[in-house]
């Protein structure tokens, strides 16, 4: 879409006649979730995009997975398959510094003061932490470093709530024009009826997932389970007569890059300024916003940089799903024009 660059989504859907009842109920409802922002503060473009590739292109595109187990156990066969080869998996090991010498990596020192040196690395690691770690010199000496200073984050806010009866039987919902923006049935995906690490008393584990949480930020833990609770209420009859067991709130302040209107000018690629170092993360120049599919996609590219550097070119990154039908002769004439 030519008129998607360098313009908000807000601005675009506006510019081409949808209601602020459409932008409300239905572009927010879907975009904000997809790409943790505002409409305000998107660039179009990625809200094209992601209707485009979700809805349009391909038909199975719009299919999306829901863990059944807690983030940390989808690691496990990483790990396994790095031990296997030799490698060591360090967790809870803090880096204080990357070490640089005459324009090269050398090594990395640990918050314990430990030096660990390599022929080669690849940082996957958020920008911000990236320029805390990096010598300024090294920072200052490269546009595309000092890029990097001018993206920004945006917040993502998730509420767990262990209730002491069943809530809800659906497996999870959307609510519209409410601070909560999703809600998921934990005890049913995780195939438990009170859930992991149930709390005693309980029987339902119901967690809320509000994206671009930016009004949250600065509010109590103990306003946001309020609220949580209240909306709820409306929506889930249940709740009225259940009694809150226990409640946590994870504020993720710096969840997500932000991908306001122009971003993609800032964001770098795998490549750094040192010869031997590379560099993976969503906000690196995926072509993709602030997604798992964009961080993923990163560490292909910065592995395929790596190995091209040595002599041992492979590809590891997958293609988007085909354009069909009809999408493909549309796709297919745009490129033409």
């Amino acid at each position: 879409m030519p008129d998607a660059d360098g313009v908000s989504m807000l601005d675009w859907l506006r510019l081409h006649g949808q209601t602020e009842t459409a932008i409300t109920i239905f572009w927010e409802t879907v975009l904000v979730s997809a790409l943790s922002e505002r409409l305000s503060q998107t660039d179009a473009r990625y809200g094209v995009e992601v209707f485009w590739k979700g809805f349009l292109a391909n038909r199975s595109g719009y299919t999306l997975g829901i863990p059944s187990v807690p983030l940390a156990d989808l690691y496990d066969g990483c790990r396994e398959n790095v031990e296997n080869r030799g490698g060591e998996v360090c967790c809870r090991t803090g880096v204080k510094e990357i070490l640089i010498e005459d324009g090269m990596f050398t090594g990395i020192k640990m918050e314990d003061g430990e030096l660990l040196q390599a022929d080669a690395a690849i940082l996957a690691v958020p920008h911000e932490a990236l320029l805390a770690l990096l010598p300024r010199e090294v920072i200052e000496s490269s546009g595309e470093l000092r890029n990097l200073r001018e993206l920004t984050n945006s917040p993502i806010t998730s509420v767990h709530l262990w209730f002491d009866r069943r809530v809800m039987d659906e497996p999870f919902l959307t609510v519209l024009n409410k601070l909560v923006q999703w809600v998921f049935n934990k005890s049913l995906l995780s195939g438990s009826s009170n859930g992991a690490v149930a709390p005693a008393g309980s029987a339902q584990y119901v967690q809320v997932v509000i994206s671009a949480s930016h009004e949250l930020v600065q509010r109590s833990r103990q306003e946001i389970l309020a609220a949580c609770v209240e909306e709820l209420s409306a929506v889930l009859p249940a709740v009225r007569e259940a009694r809150l067991v226990k409640g946590t709130v994870i504020k993720e302040v710096a969840a997500v890059f932000s991908p306001f209107p122009g971003v993609d000018r800032w964001r770098t690629g795998p490549e750094s300024a040192i010869a031997n170092l590379w560099l993976a993360g969503d906000w690196t120049h995926t072509g993709w916003p602030a997604t798992m599919e964009g961080a993923v996609r990163s560490g292909y590219q910065a592995a395929e940089a790596l190995l091209k550097s040595c002599g041992k070119a492979r590809t590891f990154l997958q293609p988007d799903l085909p354009a069909e039908g009809f999408s493909k002769r549309w796709a297919e004439q745009a490129r033409r024009n």
